[in-house]
């Protein structure tokens, strides 16, 4: 509808996967750049250093898919690819698609086949394509739904070797907890298997302006921007720098902006293409802004703590300290011993001579006028 008003040829902010659109930040080029890598040196390594697992990790949104869909544009001739999206089998259904998606050749047909005929037929097809001087891709994306004996089996797989190099690269493609599912004590020997990870982030405040700039241009449109700089500005802090939520954002306040008869984008259109596309009005308090209260919520909760952990060892001491006896009861306490001590002394046969001649002349002194 806006695509005429705005002299565009086609949608520039649709969220399909289209190469075309991809935007090549400097993070987008490093990531390409991991899985090129990867597949060059599983091509051309001679040493069995090859093959193994290329890891790729990014945030809902964040262009993982569409990068994927660029690299396989590069696939250097000569290389095989199998392409599994949606990685929610079992271990016999991974097999079957696997094999499906590598054109494996399974012989005479059998009514059921098992883990194992499927492994031996890809094995005598890696050897074949080892032979013919071409290598072999598996490429597993939203692999952090793969289950913990799928993974086990992708690590079995690299165990198909010759004595020069591994057979089979595996790229795994997925959101940020395969990461962490990667660090799981049972699944070391895949981790020490991956030969090259990477991280997509998200995109910077000028690198999102860019990346609209690129899709407008990719679809035709020539000329100033069509939005504002507060508008991009409110675009970046609403979508955190996310290219599916830029799509999504940018879309629809174009769209306003044509219904409303406004040439250019401005911050309110976007307020209002926020709410229609997010739900919520999130203006007065975007989601930086929460994050930013958050932390100052969180260090004020730990020095809390820390100042309660103190006041409890204090009061754990002052418990535990030996208290000072009262003066009064000291003295009376040695007054009492000092008694004690001259009545035992007085009371001993040794000195009852002294007392008797303290008695007597007592008793002569009483006598004397």
């Amino acid at each position: 509808m806006y695509a005429q008003h705005y002299g565009l040829k086609q949608d520039p902010f649709s969220i399909a996967p289209d190469p075309r659109y991809l935007f090549m930040s400097e993070r987008h080029r490093e990531a390409l750049a991991h899985l090129l890598f990867g597949v060059a040196g599983s091509a051309t390594s001679t040493s069995g250093t090859g093959g193994g697992f290329v890891l790729l990790t990014g945030d809902i949104g964040t262009g993982k898919t569409t990068i994927c869909r660029c690299f396989l544009e590069q696939i250097p001739p000569g290389c095989h690819v199998a392409y599994i999206f949606n990685p929610k089998l079992n271990v016999l259904e991974l097999m079957q698609s696997i094999c499906q998606e590598f054109h494996v050749n399974m012989g005479r047909s059998r009514k059921t086949r098992t883990v194992k005929d499927y492994i031996d037929a890809l094995n005598a097809f890696l050897l074949q394509s080892h032979a013919d001087g071409q290598s072999c891709v598996l490429i597993i994306d939203e692999a952090q739904n793969l289950a913990a004996d799928l993974l086990e089996q992708l690590r079995l797989l690299t165990n198909l070797e010759t004595s020069e190099r591994k057979l089979l690269q595996i790229v795994l493609i997925g959101q940020p907890e395969l990461r962490f599912m990667l660090e799981r004590p049972d699944l070391e020997q895949l981790a020490q298997r991956v030969v090259a990870r990477f991280h997509l982030d998200a995109l910077s405040e000028a690198e999102t302006t860019e990346y609209i700039r690129h899709r407008l241009g990719v679809a035709g449109f020539a000329g100033a921007l069509p939005f504002d700089r507060r508008a991009l500005h409110r675009i970046h802090r609403l979508t955190l720098g996310v290219p599916r939520r830029i799509n999504l954002l940018c879309g629809r306040a174009l769209l306003g902006a044509w219904a409303n008869g406004q040439e250019a984008v401005t911050r309110a259109v976007v307020e209002k293409a926020a709410i229609e596309v997010f739900g919520e009005p999130v203006s007065a308090l975007d989601v930086n802004e929460l994050l930013r209260h958050w932390r100052w919520f969180a260090l004020g909760l730990a020095v809390l703590a820390v100042l309660s952990l103190l006041v409890l060892l204090v009061l754990l001491v002052l418990q535990l300290w030996p208290e000072p006896e009262p003066v009064q009861q000291r003295s009376a306490a040695g007054a009492a011993s000092t008694e004690l001590h001259f009545a035992t002394t007085l009371s001993s046969p040794q000195r009852q001579p002294a007392l008797n001649a303290a008695s007597n002349a007592g008793a002569v002194s009483k006598a004397k006028p």
